[in-house]
């Protein structure tokens, strides 16, 4: 005899109750909210301090010398330091400075044992303009957090608690750079590739704690007046309602879009196979060889080379602000150079890989809007979307991330968002040669944290 058909559901809510009822899950939830705290204020001296160092390094500095902008060759000593920098941090420290950035943002958290050389190859590389991000750092710094929490509290045996306050750290850190905790969350779950239950049971934390650290990050750079270099974008162009010509044009530049970062992907893995050994050597040489790149462009352009050099937050939204202020050229440059220092930055340095890929996107479309029926705004938002899609593999979470960075103006642009995020998605998948995740360079050391998902 068969059971009910409504059988199965009732016993699924029957168990989705008791995981959520349970003592043991409702501490794990206040747990979450209070790690929140801590760990936004420590995201946020981390990113105040890497956006000061930055600020030094490509505006400060420069000016003391006389420059009102860094000259051309400026990148060349900057990333020969950072690899210089990074060299002993990559092949001695334990984890070996965090994730490679060619693997996304997946992988176990960085654990405590770990977390100093990540921290420390972030702070001292990525001001000198390794052409990363800062979300994986960040990442880092609120797992690494949150597991030490876990452990002094004498919570370590669990690993199902531990990888769920680990993904939650990391939720909370991230969510301070992507102005709010919806990104962020969207971006952990649909990257840990769950269902049911354990979706619900992992949303919770991740949105509690994402929630508590975006508060408490807003409120305190407030208070402090400190500039923490958020992704945003406060200003666009006039708004256009995507029509035919934005469709016809937008998705094949998806397309064009999704194999371009999945080369520049390609590069990446070929240069941590390269550098699996004499990895600090050629770890400075990948270094300088970004820097060749930067300066390459700051000379075919006549632009400053921190447009190139940086993670891309302050270029992408300046290109938003005034996009008829580039010209085709020098958006072409900036994607052609800018995408092989970053392809060999991705297997070779540390940081964040979403952040430079979204310039590059934004970057390829608006030098295709010039088009025929092609809109500046329109562009820019499927560019966004397409770019983080291809580098992320996760097309929900890209979308949300187009959405919420456009605001207001994004309510018309959702379908096109929501479209070229998948197309750019399939497109990935079909050219991106199927393997495993590359591991850590020669000398990084594991450091044994639970795996709590990630995106790709």
């Amino acid at each position: 005899m068969t059971a009910p058909a409504h059988a199965a559901p009732d016993r699924a809510e029957q168990s989705l109750r008791q995981t959520l009822l349970g003592p043991g899950y409702l501490r794990l939830l206040l747990l979450c909210v209070l790690l929140g705290v801590p760990i936004a204020l420590a995201c946020f001296f981390f990113v105040g301090l890497q956006h000061a160092l930055q600020h030094w390094v490509w505006t400060s500095l420069p000016e003391a010398a006389g420059y009102d902008t860094p000259p051309w060759w400026w990148p060349l000593p900057a990333l020969v330091l950072a690899g210089l920098v990074l060299a002993p941090i990559v092949t001695r420290l334990p984890g070996g400075g965090g994730h490679l950035p060619v693997n996304g943002l997946g992988g176990a958290p960085v654990g405590p044992r770990a977390l100093p050389g990540a921290v420390l190859a972030a702070l001292a590389t990525l001001p000198l303009g390794v052409v990363l991000g800062p979300e994986a750092p960040l990442m880092a710094v609120g797992s690494g957090l949150a597991l030490l929490a876990v452990r002094r509290a004498g919570a370590g045996g669990d690993q199902r608690a531990g990888a769920i306050i680990g993904a939650a750290g990391s939720t909370a850190a991230i969510s301070t750079i992507l102005g709010g905790p919806v990104a962020a969350a969207v971006l952990l779950i649909e990257g840990a590739g769950l269902a049911g239950t354990r979706l619900v049971a992992l949303l919770l934390p991740c949105l509690l704690a994402s929630a508590t650290g975006a508060l408490v990050f807003t409120g305190f750079g407030q208070w402090t007046g400190l500039e923490i270099g958020a992704l945003a974008l406060p200003d666009l162009p006039p708004q256009a309602n995507p029509d035919a010509g934005d469709f016809l044009w937008g998705l094949p530049t998806a397309a064009l879009i999704a194999v371009l970062v999945t080369l520049a992907r390609e590069l990446g893995r070929r240069t941590v196979t390269w550098t699996r050994r004499r990895t600090a050597a050629r770890t400075v040489a990948c270094a300088t060889a970004v820097g060749v790149c930067v300066a390459a462009y700051a000379l075919i352009t006549g632009r400053s080379p921190a447009e190139a050099a940086l993670s891309g937050q302050a270029t992408l939204a300046q290109l938003a602000a005034h996009p008829h202020a580039w010209s085709v050229g020098a958006l072409v440059a900036l994607v052609a150079c800018k995408g092989l220092a970053w392809g060999i930055a991705l297997g070779a340095l540390r940081g964040g890989p979403i952040f430079p890929a979204v310039l590059l996107g934004a970057a390829t479309a608006t030098a295709c809007s010039g088009l025929p029926g092609f809109g500046a705004t329109p562009a820019l938002a499927l560019g966004i979307a397409a770019a983080a899609a291809a580098v992320t593999g996760l097309p929900l979470a890209s979308a949300v991330l187009a959405v919420l960075l456009l605001g207001r103006d994004a309510h018309d642009q959702t379908p096109l968002i929501v479209t070229a995020s998948v197309v750019a998605f399939i497109v990935a998948q079909l050219v991106r040669r199927p393997g495993p995740q590359t591991g850590q360079a020669s000398g990084a050391q594991p450091d044994g944290a639970p795996a709590a998902g990630g995106a790709r």
